[in-house]
């Protein structure tokens, strides 16, 4: 009777532990606890302007790094024709939220995060090496309704386009790359 005393004892231990540990390795930094209902995957379906074009989906994943001093994000489109990987980070000499994002296209970005409120970010990026000379893209951000609006524009050879907006939905799907 001792040992399943025992037994029972330390099963209940380590479910305690296991279940403070669950909740504790969910937080964020404090400057970056406003992305903590972004964590998780979301999905959006790009409008095709064009007829006989495949439609476009994007899966995006994001997910607590380095014991909750960063963010990683990652996503594909159309399961890895294109994706990539950004960390977000607090940058206390330059006190600001801050990101490097590099894709599988073979240029990468770094930029800085404004906060607007608990549900809203712009991100400033500069672009390095992209082929179709954008140097510059500004993302607006919104959270709102179980939803994730992200409406962008990009600095291309030397004009801002027309924003493009996104809008990307809790999902079950896994980002992939090729």
């Amino acid at each position: 009777m001792t040992y399943f005393k025992t037994l029972f004892l330390a099963l209940c231990l380590c479910a305690f532990t296991n279940s403070y540990a669950d909740q504790n390795n969910l937080l964020l930094d404090k400057e970056l606890a406003v992305f903590q209902p972004y964590l998780g995957t979301w999905q959006a379906n790009f409008k095709v302007a064009e007829k006989n074009t495949k439609p476009v989906q994007d899966i995006s994943k994001w997910e607590r790094a380095l014991n909750g001093k960063a963010i990683r994000t990652m996503h594909s489109i159309n399961e890895g024709e294109y994706g990539g990987e950004s960390t977000i980070f607090y940058d206390s000499k330059k006190k600001s939220l801050v990101f490097y994002y590099f894709t599988t296209a073979g240029f990468y970005t770094k930029g800085i995060i404004k906060v607007l409120s608990p549900t809203q970010f712009v991100a400033y990026e500069d672009v390095t090496g992209n082929k179709e000379g954008i140097t510059k893209v500004k993302s607006t951000n919104d959270l709102k309704d179980d939803k994730f609006i992200v409406s962008t524009t990009y600095l291309k050879k030397g004009e801002w386009t027309k924003s493009e907006t996104r809008t990307y939905i809790k999902s079950t799907k896994a980002v992939k790359f090729k």
